[in-house]
Parts: structure tokens; sequence; C-alpha cells
């Protein structure tokens, strides 16, 4: 899926590029095209207003319709050679012709075109400049490679959204799969051991083991329940989250090397409603838990801070061991990322989901220096 997703984001990425280029390579020809045409069209009408002051005026209807075709297109400024302002073609019903106007479209004009020179009609031994801006076809020629490259940005960024909505959606639905086939075979061996320790129950000295091997598997079937609700809506229930995780903290105390302390700071509550799974709300505590115990690799001391806010509780799980590479504490919690010999790195990514997407809370690395240990913090509403 992932090298289907980057071939996807190339190709597309190709295809807006060949597009844009293209465009703007066309663009600018079309530019260039319609300048000289422009250029053309005002020593026209330039040659046009100068013959119907001249004694050979020619064909006079020819010289007006000129006059009129470029009135209707192009904006002309006429100056004397010291830039004096002395005529212009702006229609007035469109265009306000104030001095301070036609000053600023002046300057403008200056920075688009070079002005054309020709002799003054009434004064020949002086000449005249004749400053003209774009048209309305150039300027729209101009803009639209910068027009066409939004839409094709927003074509690559809607097509890449719906890609991996799309990608997400099928991964949701792997990891639904994933976990119900998983509760299904735990199914079987775990109702198979219950079966055994009916049989050991009538089995002479064996009545020590019993009550160990019932825990272990409750713990089982705790297990496949929790997968069993992943992808599916789990119901959410009020409980005390002090108690809940004090179980959690009792069963991995007692299966934990000596040499580790928990240590568990209520500020004096003793009750604190919120409403969680608790199958699944355990499985996420559980996996901090684990990831502490292997951090410290067999000493230390793991705390629990759990503090009941206004309208949320946090949580924070704080071990003492090596902690998180500065430049591997965004990618924790991201699926197949671990850094254990021995793992699959799906523990903080299925506590994330739970968290965030079962509980509407949130779970974040809060500190973690190498050498001293690592805090993640869990927030929940009340």
């Amino acid at each position: 899926m992932f090298p289907q997703l980057f071939n996807w984001r190339t190709l597309l990425a190709i295809i807006g590029i060949l597009i844009v280029s293209g465009t703007i390579l066309y663009s600018t020809y079309l530019a260039t095209k319609i300048e000289k045409e422009e250029n053309q069209k005002v020593n026209e009408w330039v040659l046009a207003n100068n013959s119907l002051f001249s004694d050979n005026a020619g064909d006079t209807r020819l010289h007006l319709q000129i006059i009129k075709d470029v009135n209707d297109d192009i904006p002309i400024i006429v100056t004397n050679e010291n830039d004096s302002i002395i005529a212009n073609n702006f229609d007035t019903a469109k265009v306000s012709v104030g001095l301070e106007i036609i000053t600023k479209k002046l300057e403008k004009f200056k920075s688009e075109n070079i002005p054309i020179t020709y002799p003054d009609p009434l004064n020949p031994s002086r000449y005249n400049k004749y400053y003209y801006g774009h048209s309305q076809l150039l300027r729209e020629v101009r803009y639209y490679p910068y027009i066409q490259l939004l839409i094709v940005g927003l074509f690559i960024t809607v097509t890449l959204l719906a890609l991996r909505s799309s990608y997400r959606s099928v991964q949701n639905q792997v990891w639904a799969g994933m976990a119900k086939e998983t509760a299904h075979q735990l199914g079987t061996p775990v109702s198979s051991l219950e079966g055994w320790v009916e049989i050991l129950k009538e089995t002479p000295g064996a009545e020590r083991f019993i009550p160990e091997l019932k825990k272990d598997i409750s713990r089982l079937r705790l297990v496949s329940d929790r997968f069993g609700k992943i992808g599916s809506t789990p119901q959410l229930e009020e409980r005390n989250i002090i108690e809940q995780i004090d179980t959690v903290v009792e069963y991995l105390r007692k299966r934990s090397p000596g040499k580790i302390a928990f240590e568990t700071n209520t500020h004096g509550q003793t009750s604190i409603p919120v409403h969680i799974s608790g199958p699944l709300f355990d499985w996420v505590i559980e996996n901090l838990l684990k990831n502490a115990l292997d951090a410290m690799e067999g000493r230390g001391t793991i705390y629990i801070d759990i503090v009941r806010g206004e309208n949320i509780v946090t949580i924070d799980v704080t071990d003492t061991g090596k902690g998180i590479a500065k430049q591997n504490i965004s990618k924790v919690f991201k699926p197949g990322f671990t850094t254990k010999k021995r793992g699959w790195g799906l523990g903080l990514s299925l506590s994330k989901r739970i968290v965030e997407q079962y509980h509407k809370g949130s779970i974040v690395v809060k500190n973690s220096e190498p050498g001293k240990g690592t805090t993640f913090r869990i927030v929940l509403k009340k």
C-alpha cells in the first residue's frame, strides 16, 4: 500500500508539472504574440490620428475605425517630449480621468511597454510619446497559468487526501479484521484450558496451582475480549479510573522483577469517575507499563500520577528507563515502529487509537530524556 500511494503521488506530481509547464510555455508564446500585435495596433492608431490632422487625410473612415478599435481595447496616454500629459483615449464612462488617476496609469504604462515616439502633427519640430498599457486579453493570458496552477494544485491536494482517506479506511479494516481473527483463534485454546483446570481440581496436589492458572486463563479471556472489541463501537461505562489503573498495576507488579517499584499518586483522591471501556483502557495502561518495564531493563521505578481537573482527568506514566531519542519521539505511535529486537511495534499505535478514537481523549509523549526516562500523558474528559 505504501509504494502504491507513493506511485500515485509521483504520477500526480508529474502530471501536474507537465500541465503547468505546458500552460506556461503556451501562455508565454501567446502573450509575446499579442504584445507584438498590440504594438502594431498602437502604431496604426498613432498614424491614423496624425493623418486626421494632415492635409492628406486619405480614407478618413478607415482611420476612424482603427482609432475606435484601439480605443475599445488598448489604453493610451499621449505626452510631449518632456512627459507632460497631452491626451488619452480612456472611455470616461468606464474610467475616472482625474489627473491623479492618469498620472498613476502613466507610471504603470512606463513599466509595461516602451513608448512609441512620433513627430507632433501640429508642430513637426517637436515629438510626442505614446505610452500604452496591456489589453484585457493580454492580462488574462498572463494570469491564466497561475490560475491553472492553483486549480491543478487543488486537484492534486484533493486527490491525495482522498487516497490517504482510502488508505486509512483500508488500514482500519485490516486492523479490525486481524483483531477479530485473533480473538476468534484465542477462543478455542482458552476454552480448552478452562476444561483442563476443572480436571486439575480433581487431581491431588494440584490445588495450589489452580488459582494462578485461573488468573492467567482469565487474562487470556480478557485479551481475547479486547481484540474482539477492535473495529466495533465500544460501550463506555462509568468506572473509577483509580481502581481501574490499580488493578492493572497489581497484575503487572506480581509479574515484574523484584527491583522494579510502582508508585501511584492520586493527590488524595480515592474515586474519579470517568466513562471508559474497561477492557480497552486496561490495554492502554498495560502497554504503557510494559514499555516502561522494557525501558528500565529490570531496575527502576514507575510513577503513575492521576490528576482530577475541572473537566478532564490527566494520567502521567513515568519511568526511569533509557528514554527515547529525540528523533524517534514523533514516530513512537506509528504502526510498525519499534526499537526492540522483538516486537511488532503495534502497542502504542493501538493505544493511541483506543484513547483518541474510542474515548475521544489524547495520548502524547509529555517528555523524554535519554538515560533519564520518559513520561506518557493521557488526557480524558470526565
